[in-house]
């Protein structure tokens, strides 16, 4: 995701597929953006209101896009000039390109199956819901739709609300406490058991 042809970005948090953009316009405002490509470009952009940041220019005394590598694709130029846009929405907020987000920290979690006794450890994101990762235990388990998700909360095995992530079930992720004991956080990953059903569904 590194070239013009198929060319990546993040934003704070957005993952950018801009390959597109580029193509249809390749000219020397793609240049900047080819020169980032599979990188942040976070530093561009104001968090608050996730358009291109602006600063002082010392030489003319006025505002002007903070562009390091130079203007890009949908920046309006400095100079004052007439110019015209031929799109609505800059790439950076249109919905089409962004393609995903980024996690703020990956997290390991145990499933249990109580019927089999399988284990499978799977990473997942810390923002996603149990449904999301129930997702992701399809690859194991192609019926897991069929079964009661459950975690350890003190002494009581609770069921999870499916749509609410593992710290609002109650699940807190753990790994820096064990990190500022100086143990490997391996030791502890979080366990779901999964418990069957009757209505299994089909595959």
């Amino acid at each position: 995701h590194n070239c013009a042809e198929d060319c990546w970005v993040s934003i704070h948090d957005r993952v950018y597929d801009i390959s597109s953009l580029i193509q249809a316009n390749r000219s020397t405002l793609a240049e900047p953006l080819i020169k980032e490509a599979g990188r942040s470009l976070s530093h561009w952009f104001d968090h608050k209101t996730g358009d291109i940041k602006m600063h002082m220019d010392p030489d003319r005394n006025i505002e002007v896009p903070f562009t390091p590598n130079g203007r890009f694709i949908h920046v309006a130029p400095s100079d004052p000039t007439e110019w015209s846009t031929d799109y609505a929405t800059p790439w950076w907020k249109d919905e089409q390109y962004i393609i995903g987000k980024l996690t703020t920290k990956k997290r390991l979690v145990r499933v249990v199956n109580m019927l089999s006794h399988s284990e499978d450890v799977i990473q997942t994101c810390q923002e996603e819901t149990v449904n999301d990762i129930l997702e992701r235990y399809l690859e194991y388990n192609k019926h897991a739709k069929s079964y009661t998700w459950k975690a350890l909360i003190g002494e009581d095995l609770v069921n999870m609300d499916m749509n609410e992530t593992l710290e609002k079930n109650g699940v807190p992720d753990e790994t820096e406490v064990f990190y500022d004991l100086g143990m490997n956080d391996d030791y502890y990953i979080p366990t779901l058991h999964i418990y069957y059903n009757d209505d299994l569904t089909r595959a």
